[in-house]
């Protein structure tokens, strides 16, 4: 007898099984929801890098944002250009070639350029140390602190921290933006890539503090401003700004910033060069030759 319910039981629960699967795969028909094949082409042609950079959560999100028009073709920022045609091929629209961007750091307040309040000997964290007293151990309390949370984040190795401060290497620059989120102080900015100059500063405090606290710091003088002759850069809370859909890149605002916080990275490039050289000639000069 009790076998006999053993049996019963077993092909009444196997016969429910049978039931609700099919009532499921029934289901799973009727309720289904239809994939747009586009978005697992366009996830195909895309790099990869779930990075976020592009403003959605991974390349899944991406894809399906385009597909669904909400994003233009190039909306990925670590394809570049080539992604962005196969993207156009697969939506049937040409990919328009937008401007590369590549993040940069708005501090030039390195060890020896930056006072310093005290020595910070605690957690090695940027957001941590900003919100002790003061924003941190720099006198300057817009500086970098130097502790490589945007260094941590960037999945490229496009950052670096030199001197106490952060450093973009743009050839390795994606624009995903990681950085610019994980800088506590909001340090980090994208630029367009083909423009060299660049204000190397944050400071929002009047010229007299900020020269107490660096030597490269922003004064707010509007030196730059009154110079500029395409009206691309402007004083803004003590600190300059640039317009790069104005700018130039002529480099005469970083020639006549008094306290060298405009940086023009091609005017440095041949300064160094210049330097170089005369440094090799001076070296092979015969000795007693004062030409």
């Amino acid at each position: 007898m009790e076998i006999i319910n053993v049996v019963t039981a077993v092909a009444s629960i196997g016969g429910m099984g049978v039931v609700f699967g099919g009532f499921l795969g029934y289901a799973s028909k009727i309720f289904a929801v239809e994939v747009d094949p586009k978005v697992s082409k366009i996830q195909s042609v895309l790099p990869g890098a779930n990075c976020g950079g592009c403003g959605y959560p991974g390349c899944a999100g991406c894809a399906t944002a385009i597909a669904e028009g909400k994003a233009p073709v190039n909306a990925c920022p670590v394809g570049g250009a080539k992604v962005a045609a196969l993207v156009g091929e697969i939506m049937g629209v040409s990919a328009e070639e937008s401007e590369p961007q590549v993040a940069f750091v708005k501090c030039n307040g390195t060890c020896n350029n930056a006072k310093m309040k005290y020595e910070y000997k605690g957690i090695s964290d940027c957001a941590f140390e900003a919100q002790l007293s003061g924003g941190g151990a720099k006198g300057c309390a817009y500086g970098c602190l130097g502790l490589g949370n945007c260094v941590k984040v960037c999945a490229f190795g496009a950052l670096s921290i030199k001197d106490g401060v952060a450093v973009v290497d743009e050839e390795k620059c994606v624009a995903c933006g990681k950085c610019l989120e994980a800088c506590p102080k909001g340090l980090i900015q994208f630029k367009p890539k083909n423009k060299k100059t660049a204000v190397r500063c944050s400071s929002k405090d009047f010229g007299k503090e900020v020269i107490a606290n660096c030597s490269t710091g922003c004064i707010g003088c509007g030196i730059c401003e009154k110079n500029c002759k395409f009206d691309a850069i402007h004083v803004e809370n003590n600190l300059a700004v640039i317009d790069y859909t104005k700018c130039k890149d002529c480099g005469l605002c970083a020639m006549k910033c008094p306290k060298h916080a405009i940086k023009n990275e091609r005017i440095e490039a041949m300064a160094a060069k210049k330097a170089a050289e005369a440094a090799a000639a001076k070296a092979a000069a015969p000795a007693g030759d004062s030409k």
